[in-house]
């Protein structure tokens, strides 16, 4: 869960309030198909957060969306009206092409100008996308991949408690 609060300046953005807190709301997703009660109490606690920042900064604009575990979960509308009912907050379902676009609109002023081409990974908890870019006079999309896979789904499977010694 993370909440960016920023005003424009004349070369972008300052940033005047952040929080990020890890939520693991897809967790046991891959074996129920749902979102646990548990996972939607933790998340809820951290919106709840973000939105009393977004109230006390007195935010006007603001894009609030879900990702992977919200295309996914078959109790998603549930999760939803919690949410509003509980936060006040709207939460808009983006589609992994979005997802896409997105990391690759935050990471644009980081791939250097020499570059020919890029790849950018977005690394959620339920999906990673992949971005292969082409230098241009601004940056064209050649090709994205969206994979079901992240750091909760691999947890999930293969265990993430501990690391083993090489």
């Amino acid at each position: 869960c993370r909440l960016l609060v920023a005003r424009p300046t004349k070369g972008g953005f300052r940033v005047i309030d952040a929080f990020s807190r890890i939520v693991r709301l897809g967790e046991g997703l891959g074996a129920t198909g749902l979102i646990s009660d548990a996972a939607m109490a933790r998340t809820i606690e951290a919106l709840g957060v973000c939105a009393a920042k977004m109230r006390r900064r007195g935010v006007t604009r603001a894009r609030n969306v879900a990702t992977e575990t919200c295309r996914k979960a078959q109790n998603c509308e549930l999760f939803l009206d919690r949410v509003r009912a509980e936060t006040g907050l709207e939460l808009e379902i983006i589609s992994a092409g979005e997802e896409a676009r997105l990391a690759v609109s935050g990471c644009m002023p980081l791939i250097v100008e020499e570059a020919r081409h890029a790849l950018v990974f977005d690394i959620g908890g339920g999906s990673t996308e992949l971005v292969w870019l082409r230098r241009s006079r601004d940056m064209g999309r050649i090709d994205t991949v969206s994979l079901p896979i992240g750091v909760v789904t691999l947890a999930e499977r293969y265990g993430g408690n501990s690391v083993s010694r090489p």
